[in-house]
């Protein structure tokens, strides 16, 4: 049986209140769990006491006997200490063009700064060629 230690919603409509229970993987959300394990208010301020409510021990307990928490509720044992804080998931590279979008604004950024290099010796080869004759007159 694959246990998970997960958040069971309760409460109102738009008040929110969670439970933290250890349930079987297959078992609904709001359906059977086999222990209440705290509970989470996310209706309170951040730095209330009554926003994250843990049994460290029965917690510790479970993990030992291989129960995987979820994404949020690890976020939430991360806060409290019990596990180390998870990675905060990577950037997706939707919003960037794709490759060969890439490829040619490359391409134009070299022929730009091929002309401004090119551009620039043939403002300072003039200058260096009057200053030559100027002193051979």
């Amino acid at each position: 049986m694959a246990l998970k230690i997960r958040l069971s919603r309760g409460g109102a409509k738009k008040r929110p209140f969670y439970r933290i229970v250890l349930a079987d993987s297959r078992s609904p959300r709001d359906g059977r769990f086999l222990e209440r394990l705290g509970s989470y208010n996310p209706m309170v301020p951040q730095d209330h006491a009554d926003r994250v409510i843990l049994k460290d021990e029965r917690i510790k307990h479970w993990l030992g006997q291989g129960a995987q928490p979820t994404d949020r509720v690890r976020k939430l044992l991360g806060i409290a200490g019990i596990v180390e804080m998870p990675t905060p998931p990577t950037q997706t590279k939707k919003n960037q063009p794709k490759a060969k979008a890439q490829e040619r604004l490359r391409e134009q950024q070299e022929k730009a700064a091929a002309a401004a290099a090119a551009a620039e010796e043939a403002a300072a080869a003039p200058a260096e060629g009057e200053g030559e004759g100027a002193s051979a007159e």
